[in-house]
């Protein structure tokens, strides 16, 4: 997904007496992290914020989800990204707002039980900023998605795990996605924004190598 670059940095300049044109070495510690990462649900959080009756903001998760990378640590465009997000699981805190929301005013959860999204490009937007561009499925629609992410790093966990992390965000217009229901308000404007916000809090980890 691009997530290699901050750690690249220390790397990109070639030794002293490198011909010009000669590509510098790939770090080593970057082409540890290539492989393949199963996201962590119970360290991950996918969620929204979406303004209500023009003053507020009600915010909410998706409980169940699951995913994949595909790191390389050598040419980090090649790396890869899909998630899948369980509708059902949607969570605002409030049951009946969350019948609405998997029924066919919003969602509807039950012709439609997935949402997902599957990168097609990447690149660095400075430090430790990347932008990951994929197709994003909602109901019957789906259009491309820009999320922006900051890398948080990679890590071995207590139990021996090796993990990497990053976190993000994006904003929609729901109407995009055909999720087009709404209400008046009697002092002007509507029940529900248009614009949603949504955010990512990513802990993967690297599956073991085939035997």
């Amino acid at each position: 997904m691009g997530l290699f670059t901050r750690k690249r940095a220390a790397a990109t300049a070639a030794p002293a007496g490198t011909p010009t044109g000669t590509a510098a070495p790939v770090d080593p510690a970057l082409a540890a992290l290539t492989g393949d990462y199963t996201i962590d649900p119970a360290h991950s959080s996918i969620g929204f914020t979406v303004r209500h009756a023009m003053v507020t903001n009600v915010k909410g998760s998706f409980a169940e989800h699951e995913g994949s990378l595909r790191l390389d640590g050598s040419d980090p465009a090649r790396s890869t990204a899909s998630l899948d997000v369980r509708i059902e699981s949607v969570d605002t805190g409030i049951k009946d707002r969350d019948a609405h929301l998997r029924g066919e005013d919003f969602f509807d959860a039950a012709r439609f039980p997935l949402m997902t999204f599957r990168s097609t490009s990447a690149e660095q937007l400075g430090g430790d900023r990347y932008r990951v561009t994929g197709d994003l499925t909602i109901k019957d629609v789906t259009r491309p998605l820009a999320i922006d992410l900051e890398f948080n790093g990679s890590a071995t966990d207590v139990y021996g795990n090796e993990r990497v992390g990053f976190e993000g965000g994006a904003e929609i217009l729901r109407s995009d996605w055909g999720l087009t229901w709404n209400a008046a308000l009697e002092t002007g404007g509507v029940m529900v924004s248009d614009k949603v916000k949504l955010t990512f809090d990513i802990s993967a980890v690297k599956s073991a190598p085939q035997a």
